[in-house]
């Protein structure tokens, strides 16, 4: 197991989406973890939290929300605004209020919780991925662009890994999404989330310093 003793690390919107497992997966290597489970649209929600926080060593920006499933063609403004706002607007506010404090402790790190679906096309959710796909382009201008401060800034890109938000048990028990699941993903299974936080827990280690802006599919082979 990573050893994250000493690392203190802020999860986002803790209550969804990976949280609880990057929580408990975190704090099992060591971490002291700060759980936020607010969804953080507000323009000054991240600098309340952040300030909240106190010293961080690692954030870990863990954003979703229900996909949409709308036709391109029917895809309203205010789906469009909803989903960004929830997805994208908090980046940058949250690196603004993060990494002043992480430059002048000598580094940190940033990891975002991303989707494949901004990897590989799929039909009716061109909303939600050109969010994720926006996620991932942010983490790959501004890792390099933080890389000469100790900062790195990293990137998952998942797809069918067990999480409440999107593969609740309802889901998984459909007879539909099993043979989905054994069609469209070479594993042949959902990566289980303790896989997945593991992987988070090694970015977010002294171990994964080389790393700069990149961007890791974790989806048993749906995308690469």
């Amino acid at each position: 197991m990573v050893n994250l003793a000493g690392k203190r690390i802020l999860v986002t919107q803790a209550h969804d989406f990976m949280g609880p497992a990057l929580c408990e997966t975190l704090g099992a290597c060591g971490a002291h973890v700060i759980a936020d489970t607010r969804m953080p649209t507000g323009v000054n929600d991240a600098d309340e939290i952040v300030q909240a926080a106190g010293a961080l060593d690692v954030l870990v920006l863990n954003l979703a929300l229900p996909a949409p499933s709308t036709p391109v063609v029917d895809v309203a403004e205010d789906e469009w605004r909803q989903v960004f706002s929830v997805m994208v607007d908090p980046l940058p506010r949250f690196l603004r209020a993060v990494v002043p404090g992480m430059k002048a402790r000598g580094g940190g790190k940033v990891v975002v919780m991303g989707s494949a679906s901004a990897l590989r096309g799929m039909k009716r959710s061109s909303t939600y991925s050109a969010a994720r796909g926006a996620q991932l382009a942010f983490v790959q201008a501004v890792g390099v662009e933080l890389a000469p401060d100790n900062i790195q800034v990293n990137a998952i890109a998942q797809n069918f890994v067990e999480n409440p938000t999107y593969f609740p048990p309802e889901v998984q028990a459909n007879p539909r999404f099993q043979e989905r699941l054994r069609r469209e993903v070479p594993l042949g299974r959902l990566v289980s989330p303790l896989e997945d936080a593991s992987f988070v827990a090694y970015l977010c280690s002294d171990h994964a310093n080389c790393f700069v802006g990149q961007v890791f599919p974790v989806c048993g082979g749906w995308a690469s």
